[in-house]
């Protein structure tokens, strides 16, 4: 069977090399800013022609080059357009732009580049996602962001607080290091709902790389990481609006402003509302399938450029009120009668600071200074109280250069301060939690402070377009782990132009929080039981892809397949296959935890303006539990994916269509008298949306989700008996809610 195998790929690749346009020449390089940042989607053209392509996320691009055309044009909204005279010797290209201070009064550019696409020749696999993507569906927010995506699965954490959570590899996001602006955004107490409080209308791009990322970045990402880009305040649209409401009567609002106040300085405000007014219980348990809520959300920004220096201060304030639980006629009924309350403030500020002191090494210095408080006072029933509070402070400070052309060093230092006050008190007359470690007198305390200062560094190596290598090595002390290391490292070999390979390997580290990590198992009756200090977790990823391109009459196939492997040193079980009316937490201790991933897409634009994706993904991610190595619970098995779209060609009409299928898995174990079966089988989702646009910037959508109206059967174990031993709401494997309708507007005052 291996040597079939073999001898097919061996058919293809000699089959797509013969077909491959071998005497093709192309020019490749990169397009940055003066702080040495990529200018993400900025226009390279051959002059005097129409062809040309968009830069990647890393401000890379390959051109192919027109003969007897040495001249290319490179452009982007708010810098000055270069023109760039090449010669064959004079590839990789390093291209600086500058920003352009003088204002016309009236412009408009129009581009057409793909809403999701991955870079041929970043060493680190990596998605973006534009804002043309995110338009595909509702998109409130970044947990909604992925539905469109094979690699990132979002789905409800439990069936009573409408919380998400993402998988990506097919473990948890509280592996996956979540960036805004590439500093620290949700973690520890965001966690829970951190996802859901970044606006999607807010968002410029959303990069996703799979497995190591970058050792700059922190010690945090295990099994990928996710950086948000907002809308920028220099080269944002004026003034933007957008309102969107459900056939569940929830709803939201989001405003966006942005100026320049003189040459140097600029400044944008974003604003979002959402709300959520009126009790729905498609399942009939009694038990809302989204909690009543009011978010308010505002984010502040500024932006300075002078010379060489470039300046950036975001401050920002959140308060989300939830009210979830019973619906409202069981409030006088004591046995019913279960209320879910929730409250979070939160306050964040960022400081980005960048100078470069040779343009042409690409030698800078960056600063990332950043801080926050997240509070949380939440109920469950008439006897769980859950609250926490974290402070954080951040610092990053990097020095990077270039070596010629082919070789470039980072490095620097970081420090990150957390200061956690958690507590869970139970008083239920079931029994109080037992005593033992982090318990005592029905308690869970949760308190930790930590200081983690760390250095870096980062050796990037480039041979033409054929190879690229990045690696990386941190060296971190935590006043409460003691010194770990952090080794990285990223291959990338491109032996035609129509084949990329990339493998990476490498370590990630994170803090256990208890109480926000599994915070799933708040509104249940399940005896929550710590068997002792918890460990730091540690995990190696390692793993490899592969991209094809291959060309078919004037347009291009994108197939990629990959497989990742996690192994765990450490970390933290909660098992749930003991006692189904218990949640046991202990470590690892030496046992095994992993997953296997594998992950085939296809992709292309058919026809001009319609544009398709399929995947298949499967998962095997075992964890010993009871004493035995089994598949992880609630854990879906595979997921496919279809999704088209289709844009009329004077852009009047869009046309967005998604199905999803997720397979099954297993249940935690019931034990002889629990009430759910072992295994669950695989469902369907299915999305869709048509946008018509008008003149003057204006366009409106309708859409639908779930369509199938398929619901999890009985999400709530109990759910007529919330004071019972056998409540529990912590099972859910598919939606909550049925199918839902909705419709909304976009308006943009363009610059």
């Amino acid at each position: 069977m291996k040597k079939t195998i073999l001898t097919v790929i061996t058919l293809l690749v000699a089959v797509l090399g013969a077909n491959s346009q071998s005497d093709s020449e192309y020019v490749y390089g990169s397009v940055v800013d003066m702080v040495g940042e990529p200018v993400i989607g900025a226009e390279v053209m051959w002059i005097g022609t129409s062809d040309g392509v968009l830069t990647y996320i890393d401000g890379s691009f390959e051109i192919e080059r027109i003969g007897g055309r040495d001249t290319l044009v490179v452009s982007y909204m708010g810098y000055k357009t270069d023109t760039i005279i090449i010669s064959k010797a004079e590839t990789p290209l390093n291209i600086i732009m500058c920003e352009d201070s003088k204002q016309l009064e009236e412009v408009n550019v129009t581009a057409t580049g793909p809403a999701t696409f991955n870079s041929r020749i970043t060493t680190i696999q990596t998605t973006k996602i534009t804002g043309a993507e995110l338009c595909r569906a509702a998109c409130c927010n970044l947990s909604e962001s992925f539905e469109t995506n094979a690699s990132v699965d979002v789905a409800y954490s439990d069936a009573a607080t409408g919380a998400k959570q993402i998988k990506m590899l097919g473990l948890s996001g509280i592996y996956v290091q979540l960036l805004a602006e590439n500093a620290p955004s949700v973690r520890g107490l965001a966690q829970n709902f951190g996802m859901e409080y970044i606006p999607g209308s807010w968002m410029e791009s959303i990069q996703v790389s799979k497995g190591t990322a970058s050792v700059i970045n922190g010690f945090e990402a295990t099994t990928g990481q996710i950086n948000i880009e907002y809308l920028k305040p220099n080269t944002g649209d004026y003034v933007t609006a957008n309102g969107v409401m459900n056939s569940m009567l929830g709803g939201e609002v989001n405003i966006t402003g942005c100026a320049d106040v003189d040459e140097h300085w600029s400044t944008g405000t974003l604003a979002h509302y959402k709300g959520n007014w009126m009790e729905h219980d498609a399942n009939d348990d009694g038990f809302k399938d989204l909690p009543n809520l009011n978010e308010v959300n505002v984010l502040h920004r500024w932006y300075y450029k002078k010379g060489n220096h470039t300046s950036q201060y975001i401050v920002r304030g959140l308060y989300d009120e939830r009210d979830g639980g019973t619906l409202k006629k069981y409030h006088n009924d004591k046995s019913r009668e279960y209320e879910i309350g929730m409250k979070a403030w939160r306050v964040e500020a960022l400081v980005k600071q960048g100078v470069v002191f040779d343009k042409d090494k690409g030698t800078s210095i960056g600063l990332i200074l950043g801080g926050s408080y997240h509070s949380i006072d939440n109920k469950y029933g008439r006897y769980r109280r859950y609250n926490g509070g974290q402070g954080n402070l951040n610092f990053n400070g990097i020095f990077q250069s270039n070596f010629g052309e082919a070789h470039k060093l980072s490095t620097g230092v970081s420090v990150i301060f957390d200061d956690y006050k958690e507590y869970l008190d139970d008083d239920s007359p079931l029994g109080l939690l037992p005593e033992g470690c982090m318990t005592k007198n029905g308690r869970i305390d949760a308190d930790r402070w930590e200081v983690t200062p760390g250095i870096f560094a980062e050796y990037s190596y480039k041979y033409g377009e054929k190879l690229s290598v990045l690696v990386g090595v941190r060296a971190d002390y935590s006043t409460k782990w003691g010194f770990f290391a952090t080794p990285r490292f990223n291959f990338r070999y491109t032996p035609w132009h129509w084949m990329a390979i990339r493998t990476s390997v490498g370590m990630g580290y994170r803090s256990p929080n208890l109480l926000t990590d599994y915070a799933q198992f708040l509104p249940s009756s399940r005896q929550i039981i710590i068997e002792e200090e918890i460990k730091q977790e540690r995990a190696m990823n390692a793993g490899i892809s592969m991209s094809f391109y291959i060309p078919i009459a004037d347009r291009e196939l994108q197939i990629t397949g990959d497989y990742y492997y996690t192994h765990f040193i450490e970390c933290l079980v909660a098992d749930m296959d003991i006692d189904p009316h218990k949640v046991v937490f202990r470590n690892l201790n030496g046992e095994k935890a992993y997953s296997h991933n594998v992950q085939v897409e296809a992709s292309m634009e058919i026809l001009r303006g319609w544009t398709m994706t399929l995947a298949y993904r499967w998962c095997d991610v075992k964890t010993t539990t009871n004493g035995e190595l089994r598949e992880k619970a609630l854990t879906n098995r595979f997921k496919g994916l279809i999704t088209t779209s289709y844009v009329t060609p004077l852009k009047h009409w869009q046309f967005d269509f998604t199905a999803q299928f997720n397979g099954g898995g297993r249940m935690p174990d019931p034990g002889k008298e629990a009430a759910w079966e072992k295994e669950y089988g695989w469902y369907p989702q299915l999305l869709a949306q048509i946008t018509r646009y008008f003149k003057h910037n204006w366009s409106v959508y309708v859409g639908a989700e779930n369509m199938t109206n398929f619901r999890q059967k009985e999400p709530i174990v109990s759910a007529n008996q919330p004071y019972s031993t056998d409540f529990d709401a912590s099972m859910p494997w598919g939606p909550v809610d049925g199918w839902k309708v909705y419709a909304g507007f976009r308006w943009a005052l363009k610059r």
